[in-house]
């Protein structure tokens, strides 16, 4: 009888074993997402809908309140409406960015309440339960007032959605909440039904308040209010209280009445009365060039749709893009931490032109107009490094439209971009980045855009000494060979320089200007002047050449202040020159020195995930035949250490899909090594098989598949390319999208 019962329960394992294998395999690349994943840990991401590459979302904002921290102690709080350990919910912002370290957008917040309307956020807030979150999809109770918030999105329109218990219900539309504080709004009550208006924004990185532009709105309801009415909460002053502007007639006599109010903490208020649970939709489109644009693009993409509808067909866009890249084998974790980044990666660059095409041009002295995408959100600091090479392979037709936006920028601004936001640039952080990006996708055979304006750009902002805010300092770079400590960050920037300088190079020469390539060349290894073989470290030097002193090469880790580095120290720049490994192995001593002093940055724990300039380096162990081991297994730690499927599963500010990328390319065994150089070096995949479809218009394959066979926990025992042994670890582009199978066989 035993032995029965213990047959039958082992069946029944079996049995559900089989259930739940066959519903993970069921699952779409879609609903793996987890949007939560870096919500904390200053991951800067927002839980709420988009839509791939969207110009509107919806966050929760829950960063100022009672229960919170205040917003000016500290920086998490400041760069993105939600923070994943806050209580308290204020209202459900319509524009925001997502892993970014300084505040913008996280403004137009609606929120639903119950009772009197109240007008004071504090007051009205509320906490929070039952968040839902998947892409395309967020939900959760508001606590106080038992209404349930659903949300959703279009590419230019997000779509709210509330479920009211029996009585009076209101929904607010606040102006004056945002995650930045730029003067000047405006809010008319069109009609019973609809809500026009628009809200200032961009001191992103606290730029100046000149350089502030407005989102427009037009919100629609899906049911006419009762009753409506505006506000204005002016500064106090001699304790004078927010003033009251409105009208709160019956419906019936609103006809022709129209309400507007023009400040800074303004809002307006529609409410309703309900006999029973009643649900009522808002739809708000969004425009960075007029209200009639924003009409027409709520009218265009989302008109009378359900709320069932939208989700459902940006779910399918989610979908299809996500399912770009189908991996098989590796756990659920494994996946929903994989097809996040993935989804993290297509949120920025974003769509800027609304649907007729319009779009603002640099500095907004005019309305343009595109064909294609005009795409916004250049973190080119960051993305240079990993992002456009991934879409690149895998988005090609995406990453051709963003170059064309650059050439566009240069077209309007005379400079190619450096940090753009929503048609600013904000000259945030340093280097010239675009050109590396542009160079990259040429030389990975995207070349439908006018390389020649490209290069005439590039040259610009290469070689152009006075009045040059891509490249300050460039006339001692040129004639020194480096930034001196008159210049901020003197040594990583002319890092950043000679890579920009090396990109170029390989541009000019696949152009066919040779004295360009050489000379671009020559220019790219000006850091050797800044190493010093006592310490087989890259220090800043003075004015007159001699080393600047005294000179700690631990200061400037965790972002704090430092001569020499921008938002690290000597040891987290020391690689940072990948177009010149092997010459940086011969400055350090050949490769016994070379691998002594990389490993030492682990060891020592000098190695930040968390940022930029060393991302790479665990890759670069497989410069030194025989320690491509190291690679493999510090790979797959940091994976595991700083990836995971949680609040908390960035290893910091994602820095608009950079981190993202990362894990991406981490996890299917390539890294694009060298930005501008069309090669990919090679680690032990983590799932076992992964597919990338290629786009025929720019690549003859249909498919590139990595296999990995053998022991998963194993070292890298041979690398095949379509059954030929490879006996290298790095592989070009070209061989990599015209091969069939790139096989990773580990024992």
């Amino acid at each position: 009888m035993v032995l029965k019962n213990k047959n039958i329960i082992q069946a029944a394992c079996i049995l559900y074993m089989l259930f739940v294998n066959s519903t993970i395999s069921a699952q779409q690349p879609a609903d793996f997402v987890n949007p939560i994943i870096g919500t904390s840990n200053y991951g800067a991401a927002f839980p709420g809908p988009i839509a791939p590459r969207g110009m509107a979302s919806i966050s929760p904002f829950n960063v100022s309140g009672p229960q919170n921290r205040p917003l000016e102690k500290d920086s998490q709080w400041l760069s993105n409406p939600y923070v994943n350990e806050n209580t308290f919910l204020t209202g459900f912002s319509q524009v925001n960015l997502s892993g970014v370290g300084c505040p913008e957008l996280g403004v137009i917040l609606l929120m639903p309440t119950t009772g009197e309307v109240e007008i004071d956020h504090l007051k009205y807030g509320s906490t929070y339960s039952n968040e839902v979150a998947k892409a395309a999809y967020y939900s959760v109770n508001i606590d106080k007032y038992k209404v349930k918030g659903e949300f959703t999105a279009s590419k230019r329109v997000g779509v709210s959605r509330f479920t009211f218990p029996k009585g009076q219900s209101n929904v607010l539309l606040n102006l004056g909440v945002g995650l930045t504080n730029e003067e000047g709004a405006m809010i008319k009550v069109v009609s019973n039904t609809e809500i026009e208006g628009m809200r200032s924004v961009g001191s992103f990185c606290y730029n100046s308040p000149e350089d502030a532009y407005p989102v427009y709105f037009v919100a629609k309801f899906s049911k006419a209010a009762d009753k409506f009415g505006v506000w204005k909460k002016p500064a106090k002053y001699n304790g004078v209280e927010a003033q009251w502007m409105g009208y709160n007639g019956k419906a019936r006599m609103m006809e022709n009445t129209i309400k507007t109010v023009v400040g800074d903490s303004i809002g307006s208020y529609f409410t309703y009365k309900f006999d029973k649970e009643e649900t009522v939709e808002v739809k708000i489109g969004i425009s960075y060039v007029s209200i009639e644009n924003a009409r027409e693009n709520l009218a265009k993409e989302v008109g009378d749709k359900a709320f069932e509808t939208v989700y459902k067909e940006t779910y399918d866009e989610w979908n299809e893009e996500l399912s770009k890249i189908a991996v098989e084998g590796g756990s659920k974790d494994d996946k929903t931490i994989f097809y996040t980044a993935l989804y993290h990666t297509l949120i920025h660059p974003n769509t800027l032109n609304d649907f007729n095409g319009e779009f603002p041009e640099i500095k907004r002295s005019k309305i343009g107009k595109t064909e294609g995408t005009r795409y916004t959100v250049f973190s080119l600091w960051d993305t240079y490094r990993n992002l456009h090479q991934l879409m690149s392979l895998v988005y090609p037709k995406q990453q051709s439209d963003m170059v064309k936006s650059m050439i566009q920028m240069y077209d309007e601004n005379g400079w190619l971009p450096k940090w753009e936001l929503n048609s600013t640039e904000t000259f945030t952080m340093v280097g010239d980045p675009a050109s590396i990006v542009i160079a990259d996708t040429y030389l990975k055979g995207i070349r439908d855009f006018d390389v020649q304006k490209a290069y005439k750009a590039m040259l610009k902002g290469a070689d152009q000494m006075e009045n040059n805010p891509l490249r300050p300092g460039l006339k001692d770079y040129i004639q020194k060979g480096f930034l001196t400590t008159d210049n901020r960050g003197p040594v990583s920037t002319t890092q950043e320089y000679n890579i920009s300088d090396y990109a170029i190079s390989l541009l000019a020469d696949a152009l066919g200007k040779k004295a360009d390539a050489k000379r671009f060349k020559t220019r790219s290894l000006s850091y050797r002047k800044l190493f010093d073989n006592k310490l087989n470290l890259l220090r800043p030097r003075i004015a007159n050449g001699n080393w600047y002193e005294p000179f700690d090469p631990n200061s400037g880790a965790n972002f704090e202040e430092n001569v020499g580095f921008i938002e690290g120290n000597a040891w987290q720049y020391n690689f940072m020159v990948p177009h010149d490994i092997n010459g940086l192995k011969r400055l350090m001593g050949g490769d016994k020195a070379f691998s002594a002093q990389l490993q030492k940055i682990f060891d020592s724990k000098q190695f930040d995930m968390a940022n930029e300039p060393d991302i790479a380096n665990p890759y670069l162990f497989n410069y030194v035949k025989g320690e491509e081991f190291k690679a493999q297994e510090n790979v797959k730690r940091l994976v595991r250490e700083y990836f995971q499927n949680k609040p908390k599963g960035l290893p910091g500010n994602d820095d608009t899909g950079t981190m993202s990328a990362w894990l991406v390319y981490s996890m299917m065994g390539i890294y694009p090594i060298v930005p501008g150089e069309p090669v990919y070096t090679i680690t032990a995949p983590m799932f076992d098989k992964v597919t990338i479809k290629l786009d025929p218009q720019y690549y003859k394959s249909d498919s590139i598949v990595i296999e990995r066979q053998g022991n998963p926990e194993g070292k890298i025992n041979t690398i095949q390319l379509n059954g030929k042994p490879l006996n290298t670890f790095f592989i070009s582009h070209d061989n990599l999208v015209n091969g069939k199978t790139l096989k990773v066989i580990q024992n």
